[in-house]
């Protein structure tokens, strides 16, 4: 077991806390898995009624996943402990998604990346005012993965479109206007819940119900016809058609923010999220995903997005290939196809 995670039980609650402030809880392999062997020792456990997930200390809930280590695997190992560190990650997803007992995940600070990976497969969601939702992978030459694929092509109005392709942030009261969160609570409330939760486990939907404390309005319900309406095609093309055609100030910064994407895993993201919405299994998304993840890792753009955007800062990535136009269907084709039988993802 690692310290990077806190487990305990609470009488009848299993309590599994992120505790890598310094990383913003990022995740590592290791606290992948010993999230899932908790999970999964109480899964067989009938005291065990119910889990709640948070964080220990610091600005978290989870900032994503190790991101540092995947390029050094993308740059040295030819992605093999890289491709080991998505293959588990998304066995700790998938497990998530399918688990038999309520998670109630206390999303009260940055939810990104790997993050949103382990918040959205909970029945129980829990935004605050410091929540701040994004899936910005495609700034650095990835893909809105852990089921990002599943839970962003299924919100409405091209939300999860505009989302996986910008990276926009959201807040807590976006967040339960998206249906991203299932309840908003202000911070300050938010130990009272779970000691709330302790004492009754088995009413988890009224105890949150209970707690007052209602959101601010969300601010991007006001640009929800411009997402709509620039993002509606799954060709990416069409949609920088869209926002250069419109003079409006919004749909500009927009058009100025994808201009700073990778094009390539922009792509990626429209196919990956049209593909999604055809799957009635979470498993059959995250053996997608997990084909896209395989070859994206070891992909010229990922490993110069990370210099630039977090390693050097500099922010002056120069992506391989430079236009969309230079994105081929064939090289889309040869990042989605099926890997060999032995390599393909599979369930824990």
């Amino acid at each position: 077991m690692t310290d990077e995670v806190l487990i305990h039980k609470h009488g009848r609650v299993g309590h599994i806390s992120l505790n890598r402030p310094k990383a913003l809880h990022a995740l590592t392999l290791d606290m992948c898995h010993a999230m899932s062997a908790a999970l999964s020792q109480w899964a067989e456990d009938d005291e065990v009624e119910a889990v709640i997930l948070d964080h220990a200390e610091g600005r978290g809930f989870c900032a994503g996943g190790d991101i540092a280590f995947l390029r050094i695997s993308a740059l040295n190992d030819g992605g093999v402990s890289g491709r080991k560190f998505f293959h588990d990650e998304y066995q700790l997803n998938h497990q998530m998604m399918t688990y038999a007992k309520p998670i109630v995940a206390f999303m009260d600070g940055i939810t990104m990346g790997g993050g949103v990976g382990i918040a959205l497969p909970c029945k129980f969601r829990v935004a605050t005012e410091n929540t701040r939702f994004a899936m910005p992978e495609t700034g650095i030459g990835l893909f809105p993965d852990v089921g990002g694929g599943w839970h962003l092509s299924r919100l409405g109005g091209r939300l999860g479109q505009f989302l996986a392709l910008t990276g926009a942030r959201l807040d807590g009261a976006e967040c339960l206007w998206a249906g991203i969160a299932t309840h908003y609570l202000p911070s300050d409330m938010v130990a009272e819940a779970k000691s709330r939760i302790i004492e009754k486990p088995g009413r988890i939907s009224g105890v949150l119900a209970e707690m007052p404390g209602s959101p601010p309005k969300a601010r991007i319900e006001a640009n929800a016809d411009k997402i709509a309406k620039h993002f509606a095609s799954d060709r990416y093309e069409d949609i920088l058609a869209s926002l250069e055609a419109s003079d409006d100030e919004w749909a500009v910064k927009e058009r100025d923010t994808l201009g700073t994407k990778s094009p390539q895993t922009c792509k990626v993201a429209l196919r990956q999220l049209a593909e999604s919405m055809k799957f009635d299994d979470f498993a059959d998304n995250m053996v997608m995903e997990y084909r896209i993840a395989s070859r994206v890792l070891t992909r010229p753009d990922f490993a110069e997005g990370v210099r630039a955007v977090i390693t050097d800062k500099t922010n002056d990535p120069k992506w391989d290939p430079a236009t969309p136009e230079d994105v081929s269907e064939e090289l889309l084709d040869s990042i989605f196809a099926p890997l060999p039988a032995d390599e393909e993802w599979k369930p824990l």
